[in-house]
């Protein structure tokens, strides 16, 4: 008998284990750099995915964590199914952070009912403006829109940089923040006495359109079979272009929305960090819940369970909070190995 490795897809099965091999590999994995600080790896990920859910107050923490998760991990998830490879959340995050200050200063005596929808819609519009001309390049240029969505990044941490150290500076600590928004754009509090906000309902809202689109739609299947193979999809009749098109400035603009959520919900005003990388969080989210609308979510919950626990792991363990953010990362080298294994079986063959 021999071994053999063949090029066949695994069985149907398989596929929805993968996100929990994922965890459960990366967490061995991990397991050697809690040991190396002399700690217990069980209970740092007790810490980690069990105590923050102990308590009402880290549980509601856990759900402000996921908010932002949740809109970029949609956002790149709407892109990548249809074929557009947007590495740009990042910077759409902070264009529609820049909007919703900017309208957010100007609502001063508005009623909320009109102030929040029209950060909103700013927020929407500043993320599809700040996608529209890596998309442009790809589809008239035939340029590498991971290359133009990652450059634009840096951009916008420019732009914002530029604007708060000018003409946003505050003008009485003269740090380099912005004014505080009217308080008619500040977004209502789900729980007295939390940081939960609307954008959570706004977040859960963007998955249940995602699901729709991407599975109850023509478009949806239009865009997944872009995803699938340009290609195939010209040959069949679809306009790539359009579709791509249409997939990059709808996940410009959802990304926009975590900004604007950022903005209105957690600081009620703009700083230079206002996103500890949200965007290419979004892209591990997207990836670990396979562009799939509810795995999205349940991975940005995750994600938002692990951001809170680093800290609780920190404290009751001495073990560095950016703990957080190598397991993150290793998810996603672990996923994406994965993910290309599916592709494959290894069979016993005799010889």
């Amino acid at each position: 008998m021999s071994l053999k490795i063949e090029r066949l897809p695994a069985p149907v099965w398989v596929r929805p284990l993968i996100p929990v091999a994922a965890i459960i590999v990366t967490f061995l994995l991990t397991a050697t750099l809690v040991m190396l600080v002399k700690a217990n790896p069980l209970e740092a990920y007790y810490y980690f995915l069990v105590d923050p859910l102990s308590s009402r107050v880290s549980a509601i923490e856990v759900l402000v964590k996921a908010t932002p998760l949740l809109l970029t991990g949609a956002a790149v998830t709407f892109a990548f199914a249809g074929g557009y490879w947007n590495i740009g959340a990042e910077g759409q995050l902070y264009a529609g952070a820049v909007a919703a200050t900017a309208v957010g200063l100007q609502v001063h005596g508005l009623s909320p009912w009109l102030a929040i929808p029209a950060m909103l819609i700013g927020g929407f519009a500043a993320g599809m403006l700040w996608a529209l001309i890596p998309a442009l390049m790809k589809i008239k240029l035939a340029i590498d829109e991971v290359v133009t969505t990652l450059l634009l990044n840096s951009v916008a941490l420019f732009v914002v940089s530029f604007l708060l150290n000018g003409l946003w500076r505050n003008p009485i600590s003269q740090w380099p923040q912005s004014p505080e928004i009217a308080p008619a754009a500040i977004f209502p509090k789900l729980i007295p006495r939390s940081r939960l906000h609307l954008g959570f309902i706004l977040a859960v809202i963007i998955i249940v359109v995602l699901w729709f689109v991407l599975t109850r739609t023509a478009f949806g299947m239009r865009m997944r079979a872009v995803g699938l193979g340009p290609e195939a999809a010209r040959f069949a009749g679809i306009n790539v272009g359009r579709t791509m098109l249409i997939s990059a400035l709808v996940s410009g603009g959802i990304a926009g929305l975590a900004g604007v959520s950022e903005v209105a919900g957690i600081h009620y005003h703009l700083i230079d960090a206002i996103s500890p990388g949200y965007g290419y969080t979004g892209i591990i989210i997207a990836t670990l819940g396979t562009l799939n609308a509810w795995g999205v979510a349940l991975a940005a919950l995750f994600i938002g369970l692990i951001d809170t626990g680093a800290q609780t792991v920190s404290r009751a363990l001495g073990v560095p909070a950016y703990l957080g953010d190598v397991i993150q990362a290793a998810l996603l080298l672990v996923t994406l190995g994965m993910l290309l294994l599916q592709s494959y079986r290894i069979r016993w063959r005799r010889n």
